[in-house]
This record gives structure tokens, C-alpha cells and sequence, in this order.
């Protein structure tokens, strides 16, 4: 006996497409035109506001739904579907990998103008390594049902980890000097512990004369070679292995969506190539959207379940086929009811707090445990603004932050104690 949910299939409605090579060329000019659009605008290092990150966000999200009119016109609604469904899942993967990327950013402190170019590179990167997934993910499933069952485990796995989250500030109080891409970096290359610019290599004599400024004086650098990586490109070295690892869940989460790898390659790059500017949009409303992230472990169990259903329904003739309008219509529900919610039922024992407040919160703890130099930037001197506070690594000793902290404190509240030592007399 089995039970399906599959419609009766048209004739005429065929959802393979193959590696159809209209598709791939309209698929390869509309996201390199758009990227190229987008790299020109935010060509320049500086901060991106949150209107312009909004209609940024809408402008990819157009972008996005173009191709998938084209899937229609060319194909027809099912491949669209298709196609539309893996989107919204991708983006939806893509929130927690962004909440991530947040604490990731705020323990190296990265200035907000230099984050839209780790993300650049970051989505570069995402393009390779999905590219590689998608080829060994579609060819593992189309290895038979037992594999689905196997990829089963692995998003329902996913979703039991991110269930044992205990705290919102697990990834915020992570020590990212221990990460796997953090040591290979400093295995392989001297460090210079203070940004410089957006460089993300400085060469001997670049650091030579770095080293003679002022705010530089107290560096001692252990190790010496022609070029030295500077916290930004740490910072994106641990970016690019963290996505990398999320791809992991991501990847066969889309191909149980749909099976075809152009249309899985698609839907995830369209997803990815907005995620730049869903960062700043994210990092804005991240206090509000507090539920979002439940509903993305409610579609990692959905889709668990679908993979596990299908297989069990081909190997054993019992089972669910769940069609793809219907996947559809269960993302695009579940995440809306996730949005919604954090609206409605907000978490009241956490006050709203500023987002530039909330982050030099964040960053706090790790200063006390990092070595670091805190000089920061004035828009008044050029000089300042290319070297900006970074954790320090091995490589160097630099004095730390809390010192100078404490003199400005301290420094502020001298005229009251005098004014109340005054008024006590």
C-alpha cells in the first residue's frame, strides 16, 4: 500500500532539463551582470546603509524571480516551482550562516565598510565549493534511495544541532583563534596583527614602514617572511571553511527539493549573490527576528522527512511522495510563520538595544580574552583609518585594550569625584 501526494502527472510537463545550454548561458549573463552591477556600486569601502542594503536585498530577490520567469516561459510552472522552492530553502539556510558570520566579524572586529569585501571573497568562494557539491551531491542521489536515507540522517542531524543551541550567544563567545582556518593561516604565513586598509596581504616593506608609526611601537613580531596576512584575511579564512561547512547541510537539503543540478546550482548562487546585502539587513533586525531560526529547523525536519518518505515509498512501496507545489507552499508557510511570530510574541526579557551598542557588548568579552590593540579610527586622519584594532595572534604582543580603557575612565570621572569631594567639604 502506498500513499502519495504527487498530482497525476501531464504528459506534457517534463521537470529534466538537463544541463540545457539556453539556460546555463541566460543563467551565467543575468548573475555575472548582476554581480558586476553590484561590485561597481560597492566599489568603495565604506558603510552600507540599511535602506540601501534593503533595496539592494529587493533588487537580487527581482533578479531572482526574472530567471525563474524565464524557467516558465522556456520550461513551464513546475520547473519554475522547482526552482523557486530551493531558492527560498537556500535563503532560508543562509539566515543562520549569516548570524554566524556576525560574531564572526564582531571578534575580529572588523570595521563595517571593510565587511561587504569579506563578503565579496566569501561569495566566491561559495560559488566554487557549491558548484563542487552540487556535481558530487546530484551523483550520490543518483546512486538510488538508500542514498536518500543516508542524506536523511544528515539534515535531520543538522537539525538536532541547531535544537541543542542553548544560548543566542554561543557563537558570539566562540574563541575563533582555535578555528582549523585561523591556524593554517598563521602555519603558512607571518601575521601583522593590525588591519591595514582592506589589504589582506602586506608585504616586508609595507609592515617595515608600518612599524614606524607611532600606535605601532609596542608590536614585536616573531616571525618574518615576504608577505604578511593581516586579520581581514583571517577573518576571511574562517568565513569561507565556516560556509564551507554549512554547505553541508545546505546542499543535499536543496537536491531534495529538486534533483536537477542546473536548477540546485541556480537556486542556491541566486541565494548566495544576495546574501551580502541580507547581512546588513539581518544585522539590523537581528534582535526582532527571534523565532526565524526555529523555522529554519522546522524545514531542515521537513526535509528529513520528505528524503526519508520518497525512499522508503521506492524501496518499500509505503511512503509519501511529497510534489514540489507542495514543498513549496510548506518553506514558503513555515518561514513566513517564523517572521510573523517574531513580531507577534517577542522575547520580552531582552531589552532592544542599538545595533552599534549590541556589538561593542559583543565584542567586550573577547577583548578580555584576546590580546588585543584597540586603537580605533578618526574620519580626521587617513593615517589611522588604514590600521584599525584586530585581535592580535601569536605572532605579536600588543598592550592590552583594557589598560588604555580604564586611564579614559578613569580620566572621565575625576571631575565628578572632585566636584563631589567639593560639595562634601
Amino acid at each position: 500500500m502506498s500513499l502519495s501526494t504527487t498530482p497525476v502527472a501531464d504528459p506534457m510537463v517534463n521537470t529534466h532539463i538537463g544541463l540545457e545550454t539556453e539556460t546555463m548561458v541566460v543563467f551565467g549573463i543575468v548573475a555575472l551582470f548582476a554581480l558586476s552591477v553590484d561590485i561597481w556600486v560597492h566599489r568603495k569601502d565604506k558603510p552600507i546603509a540599511l535602506k540601501s542594503a534593503i533595496m539592494w536585498t529587493l533588487f537580487w530577490i527581482a533578479v531572482s524571480m526574472c530567471f525563474a520567469l524565464f524557467l516558465y516561459v522556456h520550461f513551464n510552472g513546475e520547473v519554475a516551482s522547482l526552482f523557486l522552492a530551493g531558492y527560498l530553502f537556500e535563503q532560508a539556510l543562509s539566515v543562520d550562516n549569516l548570524f554566524v558570520m556576525m560574531a564572526i566579524f564582531a571578534w575580529f572586529k572588523v570595521p563595517e565598510q571593510f565587511c561587504h569585501r569579506v563578503l565579496y571573497w566569501g561569495v566566491l568562494g561559495a560559488i566554487f565549493f557549491r558548484l563542487l557539491f552540487v556535481v558530487i551531491g546530484s551523483a550520490l542521489f543518483a546512486m538510488g534511495p538508500v542514498v536518500e536515507f543516508f542524506f536523511a540522517l544528515l539534515v535531520a542531524a543538522s537539525g538536532f544541532m541547531m535544537l541543542r543551541k542553548k544560548d543566542d550567544n554561543e557563537d558570539e563567545n566562540a574563541d575563533y583563534s582555535h578555528h582549523i582556518a585561523f591556524r593554517a593561516v598563521r602555519l603558512f604565513f607571518p601575521v601583522f596583527p593590525r588591519l591595514v586598509g582592506h589589504s589582506f596581504f602586506v608585504s616586508q616593506a609595507h609592515v617595515n614602514e608600518e612599524m614606524k608609526k607611532p600606535e605601532n611601537q609596542g608590536l614585536v613580531l616573531k616571525r618574518h617572511g615576504p608577505l604578511f596576512a593581516t586579520p581581514l584575511f583571517l577573518c576571511l579564512a574562517v568565513i569561507e571553511t565556516t560556509d564551507v561547512m554549512f554547505a553541508f547541510d545546505s546542499v543535499p537539503a536543496v537536491i531534495a527539493v529538486s534533483r536537477e543540478p542546473l536548477i540546485v546550482y541556480s537556486a542556491m548562487i541566486f541565494a548566495v549573490l544576495g546574501l551580502r546585502s541580507m547581512y546588513f539587513v539581518l544585522d539590523a533586525m537581528r534582535q526582532y527576528l527571534i523565532h526565524l531560526e526555529k523555522a529554519v529547523t522546522i524545514l531542515l525536519f521537513f526535509i528529513a522527512f520528505k528524503l526519508a518518505a520518497s525512499a522508503s515509498l521506492h524501496l518499500f512501496g509505503f511512503g509519501i511522495d511529497i510534489s514540489v507545489y507542495t514543498s513549496l507552499i510548506v518553506i514558503a508557510v513555515i518561514l513566513g510563520l517564523g517572521i510573523v511570530a517574531s513580531f507577534v510574541f517577542p522575547d520580552k526579557s531582552k531589552k532592544a538595544v542599538p545595533v552599534a551598542a549590541s556589538a561593542v557588548a559583543e565584542a567586550a568579552p573577547v577583548a578580555e580574552a584576546t590580546p588585543v590593540a584597540a586603537e580605533t579610527s578618526t574620519p580626521a586622519s587617513t593615517e589611522a583609518s588604514a590600521t584599525e584594532a584586530a585581535p592580535a595572534t601569536a605572532e605579536a604582543t600588543v598592550a592590552p585594550a583594557e589598560v588604555a580603557a580604564t586611564a579614559e575612565v578613569s580620566s572621565a570621572e575625576a571631575p565628578a569625584a572632585a566636584a563631589t569631594e567639593d560639595k562634601a567639604k
